[in-house]
């Protein structure tokens, strides 16, 4: 069944959208995950818990913590999957700039 996932699904709330930038708050459950996409518009991000997530993409699967505070920035084209692989809640906020 195509679009079928068992994880659950992160949870996007969108906090801003203005012709300068999107902002959304995403939070997840253990296992929880984005579901694949491509970002369209480079993004930051700025994690508001600690974060263990687990990246799938083309390359294969990878694991990585972010701290925090501790931010980061990616172009746009990104293609991955996004899951929390940590046993605790997480969010981080999204900042998409146009």
């Amino acid at each position: 069944m195509p679009g079928y996932s068992a994880r659950p699904p992160a949870i996007a709330t969108l906090l801003m959208d203005d012709a300068v930038v999107r902002v959304t708050r995403w939070d997840f459950e253990p296992g929880a995950a984005t579901g694949h996409h491509v970002h369209g518009l480079g993004y930051v991000v700025v994690p508001m818990t600690d974060c263990h997530f687990l990246i799938e993409d083309a390359e294969g699967e990878r694991r990585v913590t972010s701290r925090a505070g501790e931010v980061y920035r990616r172009e746009a084209g990104v293609a991955h999957n996004v899951v929390n692989g940590g046993d605790q809640p997480m969010s981080f906020i999204e900042i998409e700039t146009k």
